[in-house]
C-alpha cells in the first residue's frame, strides 16, 4: 500500500536512460473496494432540490456521443485489463501463503563488470530514501528489515520513473525514451539488471510475489502525461490515477504481506490498497494546484470546474473566490471517501505493516484539513502538516494497527 515520499530534485537524462536515480513523490495507488476499478466515482457539482450536497455515487462512464462512446470503450478495456491484474496478483500471493519457500532469499545477483553484492545495492537506496526522502524513510523503519528493503527498491524505481517528466530534463523526454525505459524493466525483471538501483528491484521481484504489468501501467501513466494535461471528468481522472498510483499499490501489497488470520478477499485487499492510493493522489492534485498551474498542468475535472462556474483562466489567475471554496469542498469530500474506503483493508495486511500504512492514511488525511484552514488557498499557500500533528498521529496509528483483521470469508485463501 501506499506510504508519503519527500520530493527532491534528480537528474535523469531520458536519451542515456538510466543514469540516475529519483523517488516518487508518494508511494501511491487508486481505486476503490468491491469493485476494482470496474465502477468510478464521481462528484455532482450541483445541489438537489431538498439544498443538500448530492451524495457521491457509484457509476460507469455513459454517453450518447461517438466520441464518448469510444473513450468508454478504452475505459471499459482498462478496467478489464486492470481486474485481470487484479486477480493475476491475488493468485501470486495465495500461491506464496501456501508456500513459505517462496519467502527463501534467492543468491546474489551479481552488478554487471562489478564486485558489488544485493547488500550494497540496497544500502544505496537506504541511502538515497535516508537523505532525500526523510518521511518515507522514516516510515519504512516500521517494517521489517527484509520489507523495507524492498520497499527501498520499489520506491527508487518508481522515483525515477517519475522524475522521466517531471525531473529537470523532463523536457528532453519523447516516447522512444519511454519504450527504452520499459525494456530495461523486463531486463530487470529477467534477472538482467543494469545498475545497483535495478539490481535492488530485480532481487525484491524475485523475492516477492510480483507482477511486471502494474510496473508498465506506471510507465504508461508517463506516456499520458505527454500527451494530455488536462482531464474533461473525473472518470478521466480516475483513470489517470490508477496509472501514476493504483499501480504502487498493486506493487507494493505482496511486500507488505497479508495476515495469516484474514480472511479478507485479495481482491479487497488490493481494491482497499488503491482507495487508499487513489485518496493519496487526490490529495497531492489539490494541494499543488498552484504549482501544476505553473507549470501549464490542471489535475481537475473540468465539467466540475464549469459546474461551479470556473474555467481554466479562473486556475491561472489563483484567486480564491466563493465559487472556488464551493468547488474545494466537493473536491475535498470525495478524497476523504477514499480515505475511508482505504480503512477498510489496512488490518488486513500483516500485522508488521499495518503501522506505517495506517500512520501514512492519517497523516495524508489532514493535508485536507490543511487546506481547509487555509481557506482552500491552494494557489500560493502549500497545506503542510506539523511536526507536532504528525508526532501525534502515530500513536493513534499503532493503535489501530494493533485491531485484529475482519475475518470474511476468502475464496482465495483455504486452510
Amino acid at each position: 500500500m501506499a506510504m508519503p515520499l519527500s520530493r527532491f530534485a534528480t537528474t535523469l537524462n531520458p536519451e542515456t536512460i538510466p543514469t540516475s536515480l529519483g523517488f516518487v513523490d508518494v508511494f501511491r495507488c487508486s481505486h476503490m473496494s468491491r469493485f476494482v476499478l470496474a465502477e468510478r466515482l464521481r462528484v455532482s457539482g450541483h445541489r438537489s432540490k431538498t439544498g443538500r450536497s448530492q451524495k457521491l455515487r457509484w457509476c460507469s462512464i455513459s454517453s450518447t456521443s461517438s466520441a464518448a462512446d469510444e473513450e468508454a470503450t478504452a475505459a471499459e478495456s482498462l478496467v478489464q485489463r486492470v481486474n485481470s491484474m487484479v486477480l493475476k496478483q491475488a493468485a501470486l500471493v495465495s500461491e506464496r501463503l501456501r508456500s513459505e519457500a517462496n519467502l527463501k532469499v534467492k543468491p546474489d545477483i551479481f552488478l554487471p563488470g562489478t564486485l558489488s553484492r544485493l547488500d550494497d545495492a540496497y544500502d544505496r537506496c537506504r541511502e538515497v530514501c535516508a537523505e532525500n526522502a526523510t518521511n518515507f524513510y522514516l516510515g519504512t523503519l516500521l517494517l521489517t528489515p527484509e520489507r523495507r528493503r524492498a520497499m527501498w527498491a520499489i520506491g527508487v524505481w518508481c522515483r525515477r520513473t517519475d522524475d522521466l517528466v517531471d525531473g529537470p530534463n523532463a523536457s528532453l523526454l519523447t516516447p522512444h525514451a519511454l519504450d527504452r525505459w520499459e525494456s530495461k524493466l523486463e531486463e530487470l525483471f529477467e534477472g538482467r539488471p543494469f545498475d545497483a538501483f535495478d539490481a535492488a528491484l530485480s532481487d525484491t521481484v524475485a523475492k516477492y510475489p510480483v507482477d511486471i504489468q502494474p510496473f508498465k501501467d506506471l510507465i504508461e501513466g508517463m506516456r499520458m502525461d505527454l500527451r494530455k494535461s488536462r482531464y474533461k471528468n473525473f472518470d478521466e481522472l480516475y483513470l489517470y490515477c490508477y496509472h501514476v498510483a493504483g499501480t504502487v499499490g498493486l506493487m507494493s501489497v505482496p511486500v507488505c504481506g497479508i495476515a495469516p488470520d484474514s480472511r479478507a478477499t485479495m481482491e479487497s485487499v488490493y481494491s482497499a490498497a488503491s482507495a487508499l492510493g487513489t485518496a493519496l493522489q487526490l490529495t497531492n492534485i489539490l494541494r499543488d494546484v498552484g504549482e501544476d498551474a505553473r507549470r501549464g498542468r490542471i489535475y481537475l475535472p473540468q465539467d466540475e470546474l464549469a459546474q461551479a462556474g470556473l474555467s481554466d483562466d479562473d486556475i491561472f489567475a489563483g484567486k480564491v473566490t466563493d465559487k472556488w471554496r464551493y468547488f474545494m469542498k466537493n473536491q475535498i469530500k470525495r478524497a476523504r471517501m477514499f480515505y475511508d474506503e482505504a480503512e477498510k483493508g489496512v488490518n488486513a495486511l500483516n500485522t508488521a505493516s499495518r503501522w506505517p500504512v495506517w500512520a501514512s492514511l492519517l497523516l495524508y488525511r489532514q493535508i485536507l484539513d490543511e487546506i481547509e484552514a487555509n481557506d482552500y488557498n491552494n494557489f500560493t499557500r502549500k497545506a503542510r502538516v506539523s511536526k507536532v500533528k504528525k508526532l501525534a498521529t502515530l500513536p493513534i496509528a499503532f493503535a489501530k494497527s494493533l485491531i485484529a483483521p475482519a475475518r470474511t470469508s476468502s475464496p482465495l485463501i483455504k486452510e
